[in-house]
This record gives C-alpha cells, structure tokens and sequence, in this order.
C-alpha cells in the first residue's frame, strides 16, 4: 500500500488557470494562497509555459559550471533588477537552501559564527535554517541544530543595535514576517539593522522568499524600506510554479564564499520559467498594480470587517486578517461554503498570498465571503 509523509487536503486539484484552480469534480476555487505565494503570475500563465517548453524541446539539464545561455541570462536580469550593489547570484532550488547558503556565505566572508534572527521569524526547515526559525514546534524533533544564533524581538531597534557585535557573522530578517502572522517591519528597524551590521562588519541578508518578486507592492520588499543589505534570499514566486531558489548578494560577499555548491543550481528548464516570469513581471509593472489592488482590499476589509477582526495588516498583496476564534476553522469554511482558498498564519491570522493579477472584483468576492465567515 503506498502513502506519503505529509498531511494532505480534501481537495484535490486537477487544473488551474489565472487566479482559479479546478478540483477533480470540476469545482471552482478561487486561488487566495497562491500555494504560499507560487504564482505571483497565476496558473498556467502563457509565458511561463511557453518558455518552459521551449527550453525543454532543447536542452532539459546540465550542471551550472557550464554556461547556457538562458541561466546567464537570469543572472543578469537578477542583477538588473537588485537593489545596489547586489550583482551577483547563486542559483539553488527552494527558499530554504537560499536561506542556508546565506548563512554559510556569511560565515564565511566574515569568519565569525553568530547569527541573529528575530523571534517569530521562519526562514526554512534545513538545519541551519530551521537554527534561525524562532517556532520550537519546527525545530524540537531535529535538535541540536546549528549553535551560535540569537534571537532578537521582531521590529525593536534598540534590541536589535545591542545584540550585533564584532562577533556576528550575519543578521537574517523578514521585511515582513509571513509565517509569524503577517508582521511589517519599520523602516527604523531595517535602517537601524543596517547601520549596526555595517559597523560590525556582518552581512545583513533580508529573507524575501515571501516578500520578493512584487508582493509587497515593490519588486523587493528592501525597496520599499529604502535599504540595501548584503544579500537578498528569495524562491517561492521567483519560477511561477516551478521550483526554483536564489541568493542575490554583494561584492565582498560572492568573492568569499566558500566552497558552496549544488547539482541542480540553474537548470536550463527552470532558468527558462524565472526569466520569464521576472520579465513578465518588471515589464507589466505586476507590483504597481499589486500596491493598488492591495490597497483596495485592505481598505474594504477595514470597512467592511471591521471590528469584527483583532486586526487587519498588510504590505501590497500580503494580507494577514487576525480573527477572533480558530483561523483554520474560518479557512474550511472559506473553501467549503465560498469557494476560496487562503491560507493560516499561526492559529489567528487568515494570510492571503493571491496571485498578483487579481482585481477589484475579486478582492470584492473575499471580502463578503470573510464578512460571512467572521461575523
């Protein structure tokens, strides 16, 4: 008898297209998690797809050492797009393993150990990244992991400046918190991060695995915060579907970073899938219309849910709608009763990662089906 180590939903899906996925019944959801923030571009999106099967009709895979000219390509379109002087990047699989060469490219460059995270904070579930991850229910059953991290408050400047010395290799942090429920970050903080790990000499990685490709309503989160760190992680909607990492990072950075490698960095197929979306991305300016659309949702929940939320936060299309009793319990009833898919932050938070193409209208569909769950 097969089975699978993972907890499954009821709902199987069988097709998708746009901001909609179709289960094997047929039925419509629409698609407010976007898997945890996959297709910024929606399903099946026309680029993406075409230049996937392009590459494939060519060339499926060879190690990165070699050049091909479509992993080139999103080198330079990811240094185009990063905010100075980031320029170079490391090309990997998921969120986590960006996360992890992070960790390890800072270690190496500065040659010291510490590492400082923020509590609440999620960064993966790789050794050293799970190190960083604050939940003790992620990290108890693997333990003793990585030594040497410190956790600081999430957004407390002054906890953040006391904590970094000449002993730290490396600050990672959220510019918004997704897993810890959908927390913003001040520009005080992140501009106080960076003053402190550039006095000590560390590497100050901002983690946009969720944040990163238009999200927030900017390409990168860091823009928004007007800050440049060391090194950019990102992943997740970087591929639209397809699983695809990346370690943007600096100069002094790339130039010492160890021995760090891996088999499938790069591949020609998943190359071709980031460029493309990247450049669908920039070229239709997906964030402006995710800032607009983000804002126009917010501010409908705030008038139409109101009180009967704890609180409502958001940076463009990253929405987390903090509930009175169980979110789990609102999210079943979401897909069973109203046909929408949205996600948990914690026990509290309703998060919603939609597609970044979705419009007023469906903004308006979520916010009369959460005013019907909620109230």
């Amino acid at each position: 008898m097969s089975g699978f180590v993972f907890n499954e939903k009821p709902i199987q899906i069988e097709e998708g297209d746009g901001p909609y996925v179709y289960d094997d019944s047929g039925t419509e959801f629409l698609d407010m998690g976007a898997s945890y923030a996959c297709v910024p571009l929606g399903h099946d999106h026309d680029a993406v797809k075409s230049a996937v099967q392009e590459q494939l009709s060519k060339l499926t895979y060879v190690q990165a050492s070699y050049p091909v000219d479509v992993r080139t390509e999103l080198y330079e379109r990811l240094a185009d797009t990063a905010p100075d002087p980031i320029d170079k990047t490391w090309l990997c699989n998921s969120g986590t393993e960006a996360n992890e060469a992070a960790l390890k490219f800072a270690r190496a460059a500065t040659g010291n150990s510490k590492i400082i995270a923020t509590m609440q904070g999620f960064h993966g579930r790789t050794m050293g990244a799970l190190a960083t991850t604050w939940k003790n229910k992620y990290k108890k059953p693997y333990e003793p992991l990585i030594g040497d991290v410190e956790f600081v408050p999430y957004d407390d400047p002054e906890a953040m400046q006391e904590a970094v010395d000449d002993d730290t290799a490396a600050v990672i942090v959220e510019p918004v918190q997704g897993e810890g429920g959908i927390n913003p970050a001040s520009a005080e903080f992140l501009q106080t991060t960076r003053e402190a790990t550039e006095e000590a000499g560390a590497a100050l990685i901002f983690d946009e695995v969720q944040t990163g490709m238009g999200r927030t309503g900017t390409l990168w989160a860091a823009e928004g915060a007007g800050v440049a760190p060391d090194m950019i992680t990102a992943a997740k909607g970087l591929g639209n579907g397809l699983p695809v990492g990346a370690t943007l990072c600096r100069d002094w950075i790339a130039d010492n970073y160890g021995s760090h490698a891996s088999t499938f960095s790069g591949g020609p197929v998943i190359s071709a899938a980031a460029n493309a979306t990247v450049k669908t991305i920039v070229e239709e300016d997906v964030p402006g219309h995710a800032a607009d659309v983000g804002e126009y949702l917010r501010g409908q929940l705030e008038a139409e849910v109101g009180d009967a939320a704890r609180d409502i936060r958001s940076e463009g299309l990253m929405v987390g709608v903090e509930v009175k009793r169980g979110a789990n319990r609102l999210l079943k009833e979401l897909a069973l009763n109203h046909g929408i898919l949205a996600l948990p932050a914690g026990r509290t938070v309703v998060r919603l990662l939609p597609p970044l193409t979705i419009t007023e209208e469906h903004a308006d569909q979520v916010v009369d089906a959460l005013v019907d769950v909620i109230t």
